[in-house]
């Protein structure tokens, strides 16, 4: 018989519920920083569905640009109920509402006329904001929306995609604003779309690794008994030699892989090792996937 598809649980608990309304409130209050405090004074250009809606409001002047905002995010909350699920979607809708609150009441002055160091600091603030947010189980609407969709169905870097899409709105708004706004405001956007994949990526970032090695059963042992991973062994055969070797395959975490190195060193120090990053794992035990 085949098993009914439960939907997915809006709330899970009273605690889980108060800490992702305070990592939608931080986020959003970094995010209005970096918005009201930077941007706005220094009169860069703005990407993303913000800078969308400028652009409409330009050709439509009676269209009220709050409504224009909220009008283009509607499609991209709809894909995302049928994209990610109704606990983001509710979650998003939430940090949408704190958002647009925050950009009303927050206003940090700071004392900065560099306008390179503007742009760095604005993007340091703005990609710090977006992942804090994106590590509840929400967003603060906009492109955060769409870097999700193509996250889970994609498995697209967060920052790639949010980097790109506002780059392309940036084209866009170059009709509008001065070239130096829009190269300043890609220089916030670069730097944001980098901290935000730091910020939610963090020490869960995964490692593979492929070891080559003539003691091969003992840094196997090492893997599993030491670092307490799991480990495949493949069989494989020297290109120029044709001698059968044991190829040990890992994946560990980032914190893991500069033990794992040490280890090797110390068993066999003329192993072949390779070390790639990954972007996503599935797995109970290893597993970093993301949680929307």
């Amino acid at each position: 018989m085949q098993q009914k598809h439960r939907p997915q649980r809006i709330f899970t608990s009273w605690k889980q519920l108060a800490w992702d309304i305070l990592l939608l409130t931080l986020g959003s209050i970094l995010c209005a920083v970096s918005i009201n405090s930077v941007a706005i004074p220094q009169k860069f250009a703005t990407g993303g569905i913000t800078g969308l809606a400028l652009i409409l409001h330009k050709q439509m002047p009676w269209a009220n640009t709050g409504w224009l905002y909220i009008a283009i995010n509607i499609p991209l909350f709809l894909m995302a109920w049928m994209t990610v699920g109704r606990r983001f979607f509710f979650y998003s809708l939430l940090g949408t509402g704190i958002f647009t609150v925050t950009l009303f009441f927050v206003q940090v002055p700071i004392p900065l006329d560099d306008k390179i160091l503007n742009a760095l600091l604005a993007g340091i603030i703005l990609g710090a904001g977006t992942g804090i947010s994106l590590k509840s189980s929400g967003s603060l609407g906009g492109m955060d929306l769409l870097s999700v969709m193509l996250l889970k169905r994609y498995s697209v870097g967060l920052g790639n995609t949010i980097l790109t899409a506002n780059a392309l709105v940036l084209l866009l708004v170059t009709f509008f604003y001065t070239l130096d706004a829009v190269l300043y405001t890609l220089i916030v956007l670069y730097v944001s779309s980098h901290i935000a994949n730091l910020v939610i990526t963090g020490l869960s970032q995964r490692k593979s690794v492929i070891i080559i090695s003539s003691k091969w059963e003992e840094i196997a042992e090492i893997i599993l008994h030491k670092i307490h991973r799991g480990a495949t062994i493949l069989q494989g055969e020297g290109g120029y030699t044709g001698t059968p070797e044991r190829i040990i395959y890992t994946v560990v975490t980032l914190g893991e892989i500069g033990q794992l190195k040490a280890r090797i060193r110390k068993v066999d120090p003329d192993a072949f090792v390779v070390v790639s990053s990954t972007i996503e794992v599935m797995n109970y035990r290893i597993g970093n996937q993301p949680h929307w």
